[in-house]
C-alpha cells in the first residue's frame, strides 16, 4: 500500500473518530452546543457539562476501547485460524465469557464486579479446551474452528438452561451480555482500560507473526516460525481482548467479523497496516452504533449490537461491491 494512501486512510479514520466522540458527547437527553461542551470541560465549571461528563464519557470511552479490542481480536483470530470467517463469537470465546457472567451472577452475586476478570479466565479455559480437543500432533486451523463452533453451541445451550432454571429472571446478567453499553461508570472504564489497553499494545507486537501465521504452515515453518507456539500466544491475546469486552459491553460478535474484512479492502492484508487500522475502525463502528441507538428512537434506546448488525452489514456489502475485484483476488 502506498504511503500517501495509508496516511489518508489513517488520517480520515482519526478525524472521523474525533468528530464522532464530540457529537456523541453533546447529543442526548441533555442537548448542548459544542462550544458549551468544550468550555465546560476545559475552561469553567458547568453543572450540565459535569453531568454529561459523568454519564456519557464513560460510555463513549468504553465503546471506543471495546470496539478496538473486539476488532483486534477478530483480526488476530482470523490470522491464527487462517480463515476470514472466524471471530470470537463463532469459536465460543464470547459464549464462554457469557456463561461465566451467568454463573457468577447466578451463584455468587457478591462477585458481580469481578465478572470481567473471571470472564477472561473463562475465555482462556474455553480456548485451552478447544486447543486440546483439536490437537493431533499439531494445531490444525480447520479443526480448531470446527471444535470451537461445537463448543460455542454447547456453551450457549448451557447458559440458556441456567437462565431457564432460574425462571429466566437473570436481568443483571442480561444487561451485561446482550450488547448494552448504557449505564457504564468510571469503574467500568478503569477495568476496560487495564485489560484493553494492555492487550491492544501487546497485539501491536504480533504484526509480523500474524503475517507469517497467515501463510501455509509448511511455508511458515520453513521460515523458522514455531507455528504451534505462536498460534497459541496470538490467540491468547485475542481471547483476553474478546472476553473482557464481552464482560463489559456484552456479546457483539459481528464486529470481530466485519471490521477485518473492511480493513483488508481499505488498507490491504498486511497486518502492519491492518491491525492498527482495525483498532480505529472498530472503535468508530461501535461508538457510531451506540450513538445512533441512543438517538434513533429517543427516548428509547436500540442496543449497539442491533444497530451495528444492520448498518454494518449494509456498509460491508457496499464496500465489497466497490472494492470487490481487488479484494476477491
Amino acid at each position: 500500500m502506498k504511503k500517501t494512501k495509508a496516511i489518508s486512510f489513517y488520517g480520515g479514520a482519526i478525524l472521523l473518530l474525533i468528530l464522532l466522540i464530540l457529537y456523541s458527547a453533546k447529543t442526548g437527553s441533555i442537548e448542548m452546543s459544542l462550544s458549551k461542551l468544550v468550555r465546560g470541560l476545559f475552561l469553567e465549571y458547568d453543572s450540565e457539562v459535569a453531568t454529561v461528563f459523568d454519564l456519557r464519557f464513560p460510555r463513549i470511552i468504553i465503546a471506543v476501547m471495546a470496539g478496538a479490542a473486539l476488532a483486534t481480536s477478530g483480526v488476530l483470530l482470523q490470522a491464527v485460524m487462517q480463515n476470514p470467517l472466524t471471530d470470537p463469537g463463532i469459536i465460543g470465546i464470547s459464549s464462554a465469557a457469557y456463561l461465566t457472567a451467568t454463573l457468577i451472577t447466578f451463584s455468587f452475586p457478591t462477585l458481580f464486579y469481578a465478572i470481567p476478570g473471571l470472564s477472561v479466565i473463562g475465555g482462556v479455559l474455553a480456548y485451552l479446551l478447544i486447543y486440546s480437543l483439536a490437537w493431533q500432533g499439531g494445531s490444525n486451523p480447520i479443526k480448531l474452528i470446527l471444535v470451537g463452533v461445537a463448543l460455542n453451541m454447547t456453551l450457549i445451550g448451557i447458559t440458556d438452561a441456567l437462565k431457564a432454571m432460574n425462571g429466566g429472571t437473570l436481568t443483571n446478567v442480561q444487561s451485561i451480555i446482550e450488547g448494552n453499553i448504557a449505564q457504564k461508570t468510571w469503574v467500568d472504564v478503569k477495568v476496560m482500560a487495564i485489560y484493553g489497553v494492555i492487550g491492544l499494545l501487546v497485539s501491536l507486537l504480533t504484526m509480523r507473526t500474524c503475517n507469517l501465521l497467515s501463510l501455509e504452515d509448511d511455508t511458515a515453518k520453513s521460515l523458522g516460525v514455531n507455528v504451534n507456539r505462536d498460534r497459541f500466544l496470538v490467540a491468547l491475546i485475542a481471547i483476553v481482548l474478546a472476553s473482557v469486552s464481552t464482560a463489559i459491553v456484552g456479546v457483539v460478535g459481528f464486529l470481530g467479523l466485519i471490521v477485518p474484512h473492511i480493513g483488508r479492502i481499505l488498507v490491504g492484508s498486511n497486518h502492519k497496516h491492518l491491525l492498527p487500522f482495525s483498532m480505529l475502525l472498530g472503535a468508530i463502528i461501535l461508538l457510531f452504533s451506540d450513538t445512533l441507538g441512543r438517538v434513533i428512537a429517543y427516548p428509547y434506546e436500540v442496543k449497539a449490537s442491533v444497530v451495528m448488525t444492520v448498518f454494518g452489514g449494509i456498509f460491508f456489502i457496499i464496500l465489497l461491491k466497490i472494492g470487490g475485484k481487488t479484494y476477491g483476488n
